[in-house]
């Protein structure tokens, strides 16, 4: 019988719990999807803890996954998607977290022939958001600098490669020396152990070519936030993405101004792939990306789905490298 990961109140990795659900036959516009595997991402710890609060509770979470189509709705056209077809998808509100899946059909992406479910359900939301970072947040140049947060992360990793086949000189930050070589084999071309957020701006600016850089990606949000914007140059950009250690602090946005007229934006990847076209547009990117070489998508964790509240510990811990992916 299927089922799925849900939880019946915000909290830590424990209130995970399995439960057998029915599945419907699927609506006149969805696919019903017998998954394969499902992408871990960061973003479904804050749903758990109630950070980004769900529609209500009882609720599964996780927003991406990829598998085989099982049936078809009424209204999907056989010429877009059909039973057999092997698809990945990026969906709201989250439940990916299951067996079998209801998923709206203009959701879903068809799966190139080399690339596989499992790196696909790995790569689709981190690789996703490097691709609109790195294309369409901010004009990228070659001989520019970037810090990226994370670095040795899922997103990270990825951010760091697609800077560097930019021409972008990457400086990475990771949060333990056991990450440090991982960081440097994604493209950095130098990385930095975060243990003090104080000291970060001097070391980035004494690192590689030197100087501020032009734009940081930041991923950690509280804990980094005012070293990130001491780290930038002249008119950089800061792009908070994230927060993995917290929401960031309040900002007085005359401090944009007195550290060198300064840019923030706080981006989130559901404005960036709104539309059928920009998902469709997005994954290409990526997949072209992914089978050409210029990215690696490392599976360096796999659980079974139902070790999801494992998975959780781990990735809240920083114990995770690359990507991580959940096997129903």
């Amino acid at each position: 019988m299927p089922y799925a990961i849900r939880i019946e109140e915000p909290g830590g990795p424990e209130v995970l719990r399995e439960q057998r659900v029915q599945v419907t036959p699927p609506g006149p516009h969805e696919v019903q999807i017998k998954q394969s595997a499902v992408g871990l991402d960061f973003i479904d710890c804050y749903h758990r803890s109630g950070l980004y609060p769900l529609p209500s509770l009882p609720h599964g979470i996780g927003l991406e996954a990829a598998g085989v189509i099982t049936a078809c709705g009424s209204k999907v056209s056989p010429d877009e998607l059909a039973v057999g077809e092997r698809v990945v998808y990026l969906s709201r509100p989250p439940g990916a977290y299951a067996s079998v899946r209801n998923v709206p059909a203009e959701h879903c992406v068809i799966l190139p022939p080399e690339i596989t479910e499992e790196v696909a359900a790995a790569s689709l939301l981190k690789g996703l958001t490097a691709e609109y970072l790195t294309r369409r947040v901010v004009e990228l140049k070659p001989g520019m600098r970037a810090l990226v947060h994370a670095a040795a992360g899922g997103t990270g990793s990825l951010l760091a490669q697609w800077l560097t086949a930019r021409g972008v000189e990457v400086i990475g930050t990771v949060g333990s020396e056991a990450k440090l070589e991982v960081a440097a084999a994604h493209g950095c071309s130098e990385v930095i152990l975060d243990t003090d957020p104080e000291a970060l701006p001097d070391l980035v600016r004494a690192a590689g070519t030197g100087g501020g850089v032009h734009v940081v990606y930041d991923s950690i949000g509280l804990r980094t936030f005012h070293a990130s914007l001491g780290c930038l140059e002249r008119r950089g950009t800061m792009v908070s993405f994230g927060n993995a250690s917290g929401p960031p602090p309040p900002l007085d946005v005359l401090e944009l101004s007195t550290r060198g007229s300064l840019y923030l934006t706080r981006p989130t990847l559901f404005d960036y792939v709104a539309t059928r076209a920009e998902l469709v547009s997005a994954s290409t990117h990526l997949f072209d990306a992914i089978e050409s070489g210029v990215l690696q998508v490392p599976i360096h964790q796999r659980w079974p789905l139902r070790a999801a509240a494992e998975a959780h510990r781990a990735l809240e811990a920083r114990e995770t490298t690359g990507a991580s992916v959940l096997i129903p």
